[in-house]
């Protein structure tokens, strides 16, 4: 009853107060951020961001009948909601192809395009449609036009919710039983979600997060359900009661669910560290949802146990007798064998598992970063066909400028125009547009590639690195290149720069935590290098899908966040079957003092549900693959990579074999160091 009244409570004021996400990518100290608050300072910020109404007609676009019909139609988007002002193409001959063909009038937002709603948005493109006819093509370009594109996640998470309903009937036979992890699951998230809107209210929460949040919630929800459940089930099957089932559940079971979640927690809260912006409250917002779950099956599934628990003893005993009636092997015998075939090989097993693996990471070495724009969006979109009639006509650069400016003189401005248009890899640049105060100036270059591409990229650094500091040697002004393409450089590079920073911190708290869980050196040490192989597989697998292109995916950068967001998200929940994994072959080393019988035992116990549990995450993870979004599709396919080979690969084959190769030096711990650290025990002796 609690947490209907809190998710009530929470949804109730949700409501009535609203979203505000905000993507704030800014960051403080880079060239492209000095270079937005010169300009601001000297008075030369717009007050609203644009679209282009982007036009082509391939007899011309000059034609006294296409300029009337045109001409008319920028009259009425001039006079529509949220339209600022309007510049025609016919009032600047820059904004015709040299041919005539293609052109673009520029519509002035009142505001950000983020702030912009759809139905707003489409207003404007429907307006601007009423001079389309069979020769004339009208298409709407622009960041927010691109959201007119993006598709609602309902059918991905429903997908992903129906998957792991039919997994967790097959696992326990009742509808009930399979249902119990769902509804725990989506009580945690809906609560959170609710929370997390009032939040964006004070911190800044970008807008994707709720996605991201629903994707990790379920699957984590689900699985910190069924851990609990599953050693529920096994007590209830060895003749205990419901009532000291369900407590012998949260006590063993429970506090493996405890400590894998505060990993997760450490590894999520590691991004702050970063700064790196909306992240950051991206990042505090996953680690309250795992949170939130974590709580929940520690309360709210206990509860729902009490009110069921007489039907499950009745049903899972039933079951258990009638596998005996049948002549039926023992549950987890099948386990018991291959980990008996992984115990007699286990160098072969562990060598063929990490080459595998690691040729799957290789891939990531080659990782670009960036961020997705209008050329990754759906084909038949407006804003993929303004962008590519952009392209087409102005040249690939067109979509993704540079804005250069130069701090001094007027004499300053025109050496920087002269100089840009005269170094290799800029097709062309404008002419000096001063500031309000004339103490700045900009300057735009237009690259010869396309926004995405490498040499882009290059051309940033080679223009910082060397022209620009050379030709202010001269000169004696000061020259910044900013920019959004130059923002997603410098956030890329600030990424891959803190990257290392960030691994230090969320590996070493995760290990200090290991240590004391398992009062052991080498088990948390395999652990961390094994999740670190497992993120480095997932990263692999991305970049041969999102980057290069395989099984037919629109080739592109991925997404600058996403790799850190991956590690994080990977490196806690790789941590939840080990430790789950691990508790469990400890509980049995304790219990016989049997190596071999321990590793064997332990995953006898486990394999069925780090399998269920794995192809749950699985199934809500890749479900995401059906959402519209190219960020999505790539967070979603990544997780599902990683915890397929994860729970596939790393627990069930190369954990094994690695800890039959450590013997019993795997529980071997300083004694100054034991005494040293306090005593967290999985298990209750």
């Amino acid at each position: 009853m609690l947490w209907l009244v809190i998710l009530v409570g929470v949804w109730a004021g949700a409501s009535a107060a609203g979203d505000r996400y905000r993507d704030d990518f800014s960051l403080p100290g880079t060239e492209s951020q000095q270079a937005l608050d010169v300009m601001k300072e000297h008075g030369s910020a717009d007050a609203g961001d644009s679209v282009d109404i982007v036009l082509h007609d391939k007899d011309g676009l000059t034609a006294q009948a296409v300029k009337r019909r045109v001409s008319a139609m920028l009259a009425e988007v001039a006079d529509l909601p949220k339209v600022a002002q309007v510049r025609s193409l016919y009032q600047d001959r820059s904004a015709l192809s040299k041919d005539g063909t293609i052109g673009y009038a520029t519509v002035v937002l009142d505001g950000k395009a983020e702030d912009m709603d759809k139905a707003d948005t489409q207003r404007i493109l429907d307006t601007a449609r009423t001079a389309q006819s069979d020769g004339l093509q009208v298409e709407l370009g622009g960041d927010a036009a691109r959201k007119l594109a993006e598709q609602e996640s309902g059918a991905a998470e429903g997908a992903g919710m129906l998957a792991a309903l039919v997994i967790l009937g097959i696992m326990f036979g009742t509808v009930i039983a399979a249902g119990l992890p769902v509804i725990t699951a989506l009580f945690a998230v809906g609560s959170t979600l609710g929370a997390i809107i009032l939040l964006s209210h004070t911190f800044t929460i970008a807008s994707y997060t709720p996605y991201i949040m629903i994707l990790v919630g379920l699957g984590v929800g689900i699985d910190y359900a069924l851990l609990i459940f599953a050693r529920y089930r096994a007590e209830l099957v060895k003749g205990a009661s419901a009532e000291e089932a369900s407590r012998r559940a949260l006590d063993l079971a429970g506090r493996t669910v405890f400590f894998a979640g505060c990993t997760v927690i450490v590894a999520l809260l590691g991004l702050v560290a970063l700064g790196l912006g909306s992240l950051q409250g991206t990042a505090v917002a996953l680690a309250l949802t795992v949170l939130v779950t974590m709580l929940a099956s520690l309360t709210l599934l206990p509860s729902l146990l009490a009110i069921f628990g007489k039907r499950f003893a009745r049903q899972f005993t039933a079951k258990a007798q009638k596998r005996i009636d049948k002549g039926k092997p023992a549950p987890g015998t099948g386990w018991r064998r291959w980990a008996g075939f992984v115990q007699r090989r286990p160098l072969a097993v562990l060598v063929l598992a990490v080459a595998a693996l690691g040729a799957l990471a290789a891939p990531a070495l080659g990782m670009r970063l960036g961020f997705a724009d209008a050329g990754n969006d759906p084909e038949k979109s407006t804003s993929r066909s303004a962008y590519d009639l952009l392209a087409e006509g102005f040249g690939p650069g067109f979509n993704g400028p540079l804005v250069v400016v130069a701090e001094g003189k007027d004499q300053a401005a025109q050496a920087l125009t002269a100089k840009l248009n005269d170094t290799q890899g800029i097709a062309a640049a404008t002419g000096p547009i001063p500031a309000e105060d004339n103490g700045a100036f900009t300057v735009i270059a237009f690259p010869d590639s396309a926004p995405q591409d490498a040499a882009t990229s290059d051309l940033v650094h080679v223009l910082r690195d060397d022209v620009l500091p050379a030709l202010s040697e001269q000169t004696g002004a000061q020259y910044l290149v900013g920019g959004s393409t130059s923002a997603v450089v410098d956030y890329s590079d600030t990424v891959a720069e803190r990257m290392p920073l960030f691994i230090a911190i969320v590996v070493g708290l995760s290990l200090l935590l290991l240590v004391m869980v398992f009062r052991s050196v080498l088990v948390p040490l395999k652990a961390a290098l094994l999740n670190l192989l497992s993120i480095g597989a997932a990263l692999g697998a991305m970049t041969l899908v999102f980057q290069n292109g395989m099984f037919g995916i629109e080739p592109g950068p991925i997404e600058a966040f996403l790799p850190i967001m991956v590690f994080a998200i990977v490196f806690g929940l790789s941590m939840d079957y080990e430790i789950f994994l691990v508790t469990r072959v400890r509980e049995e080393w304790d219990r016989t003092n049997e190596h071999a019988t321990a590793i064997r035992e332990g995953l006898a116990h486990t394999g069925g549900v780090i399998i269920a549990a794995g192809a749950i995450m699985v199934a809500v993870f890749g479900a995401f693959m059906l959402n519209g979004d190219r960020m999505l599709q790539q967070f979603g396919f990544g997780m599902a990579v990683a915890v397929f080979v994860d729970a596939v690969i790393i627990r069930l084959m190369i954990v094994p074999a690695a800890m039959q190769l450590m013997g019993r030096k795997a529980w071997w711990i300083p004694a100054g160091l034991d005494r040293m650290l306090p005593k967290l025990n999985l298990e209750k002796h």
